[in-house]
């Protein structure tokens, strides 16, 4: 069977940032899905999972709020690895574009005094919240996002080898 592409990027060499993980075409249009890295896998602990439940509340909401892309966010949700975000959008745009609507969302978690749609009846596990950490990942990954912008690693997957293992499977540079 071969590996999806998000599988197929070495995740020894990512960095956190804003990375084009792939671009569809559905029907008439097309959709990116975008990896929103938050940690470096493998070499930084995983987000904590009270907090990135927050931030899927806290970001998603920011996201699907914002007058000016309200209507090309698609989706919102965590990797399941707990090192990031995926976010997939209507058209296809280059990271850097996305960059300031990303800042602006997670500079918006500092003044959350409450995570949306916290409770039973709009969530399916509404105990599992930490706003606390979930705010210090944010500035964190917005300090991050400003000291870097200048930075064009932040926003390609690093380049590697072609690789194919023992087995036949095909790593592909992204």
């Amino acid at each position: 069977m071969d590996l999806i592409p998000s599988f197929s990027v070495d995740h020894t060499k990512i960095i956190p940032g804003i990375f084009t993980s792939r671009v569809d075409k559905v029907g008439g249009g097309i959709v990116t899905t975008y990896d929103i890295r938050l940690t470096r896998p493998n070499a930084e602990p995983a987000i904590d999972v009270a907090a990135m439940h927050s931030l899927e509340h806290l970001i998603a909401t920011f996201l699907r709020n914002d007058p000016d892309w309200k209507d090309e966010i698609i989706y919102w949700g965590p990797m399941g690895c707990l090192t990031g975000f995926y976010l997939i959008l209507k058209g296809d745009r280059h990271p850097k574009d996305i960059y300031d609507l990303l800042l602006r969302a997670f500079k918006s978690v500092k003044d959350a005094e409450s995570v949306p749609g916290a409770t039973a009846k709009n969530c399916g596990y509404y105990l599992m919240h930490n706003l606390e950490m979930a705010k210090w990942y944010a500035a964190r990954f917005a300090d991050y996002l400003e000291s870097n912008s200048g930075n064009p690693e932040i926003f390609e997957y690093p380049k590697t080898d072609r690789l194919i293992t023992d087995d036949g499977q095909h790593f592909y540079d992204s």
